[in-house]
């Protein structure tokens, strides 16, 4: 396993499709791939493609890995990439579903962002590769729909 930015300087990436989403591989003998994960990244930053006002939204990414995890420093250079990135709301949403399904093949994965109001208008989106499979607990989310936030 060879792990480029963990424990080491590492400028971020010039765009989202730059980034590179490294991974770990689960021991399947590890009870993790039983446990569904969540990432919360509080702060996601990207850019109207046609304005280039600030967007800001609150992510969350739950899954349930199969054979590997995410490193989370991979992910968190991912994330900031889209600082400066020219994208809708929905399109961003669903490119860090598709780009984390690619590199995980998890069992099941679902990306939840509530996009702050701009013009008095939240948007809110939800990505998944499948229905959640019964059985399995997922955390309730931090926020709710529009809440006047």
């Amino acid at each position: 396993m060879e792990l480029t930015y963990l424990g080491k300087k590492a400028s971020p990436p010039r765009s989202p499709e730059d980034a590179v989403l490294e991974t770990i591989p689960l021991n399947l003998e590890e009870k993790v791939q039983l446990a569904t994960i969540r990432l919360s990244v509080p702060e996601f930053t990207c850019v109207c493609p046609i304005t280039g006002q600030p967007d800001f939204a609150r992510i969350y990414i739950d899954y349930r890995p199969s054979a590997k995890l995410v490193e989370s420093k991979s992910l968190k250079l991912f994330m900031g990439s889209f600082r400066n990135h020219g994208t809708f709301h929905e399109v961003a949403t669903a490119y860090i579903g598709k780009r984390l399904d690619e590199a995980l093949s998890p069992t099941w994965l679902r990306v939840t962002a509530f996009w702050h109001p701009r013009g008095g208008i939240p948007i809110d989106v939800v990505w998944e590769t499948s229905e959640k499979p019964s059985g399995i607990f997922v955390l309730p989310l931090e926020m709710k729909p529009f809440d006047g936030r």
